[in-house]
């Protein structure tokens, strides 16, 4: 059987001045630290055999994509199912300690933590991302390819892959800002994942880091 790499790559920080939850919302694009840190992660793939490079449509995704696609001269693919999750509170302001999950007027959205009440099912972000992840494997058949995508499709992908109850702790994920979870597929079959972080230099640096907001 043919030995597949698809590396996971999470994009960069975003230029966020208002501190909100953007999710879906276009316009919010890579911070001058987001660009290096899209760098760095093309750095840490440049000698691999990448043959294949495909983002989220949102433009920090296409924008982290993009040094790796140009130092293998290939183009920057689209696949929706790559796409940040599905957000009641997209627009808003909420990170710990402002008060929004105590507000009651927010309760009934906060209801159910397992589906999650609050956004797009977990069950359907692994299930899209996993024939993301599919597609890329058979795009680069025997080798390596890239896809962009969000902290919390490629954890609850990962999750998924692992067999592993997919609602989970916010707080507890392991997919840092530029950093690439790589799935090593034997033929169809995932027989290990791997996890760096590049741009671990720069995460030290940055505001999305330290407010959790990032997406």
């Amino acid at each position: 059987m043919s030995k597949t790499v698809v590396h996971v790559l999470r994009h960069g920080e975003v230029h966020n001045p208002d501190q909100i939850l953007y999710g879906r919302l276009p316009g919010f694009r890579l911070s001058e630290l987001g660009v290096q840190m899209a760098k760095a992660a093309a750095q840490a793939v440049a000698e691999r055999e990448i043959v294949h490079v495909v983002a989220s449509p949102l433009e920090r995704a296409q924008q982290t994509a993009e040094p790796i696609a140009g130092q293998f001269g290939l183009p920057v693919g689209v696949d929706e199912r790559l796409i940040e999750s599905a957000n009641w509170f997209e627009g808003k302001k909420v990170s710990p300690g402002d008060g929004s999950f105590r507000d009651p007027r927010n309760w009934w959205v906060l209801r159910d933590p397992v589906t999650p009440s609050w956004g797009e099912a977990y069950r359907a972000i692994a299930e899209r991302m996993f024939a993301g992840l599919h597609a890329a494997r058979v795009a680069a058949e025997g080798r390596e390819a890239v896809i962009v995508s969000h902290q919390l499709p490629i954890w609850t992908l990962r999750r998924y892959v692992e067999r592993k109850r997919l609602w989970h702790d916010p707080r507890r994920r392991q997919c840092g800002l530029a950093s690439l979870t790589s799935f090593h597929f034997d033929g169809a079959k995932v027989v290990g994942i791997g996890y760096s972080e590049p741009a671990a230099h720069l995460i030290a640096m940055s505001a999305t880091a330290r407010t959790a907001k990032g997406a």
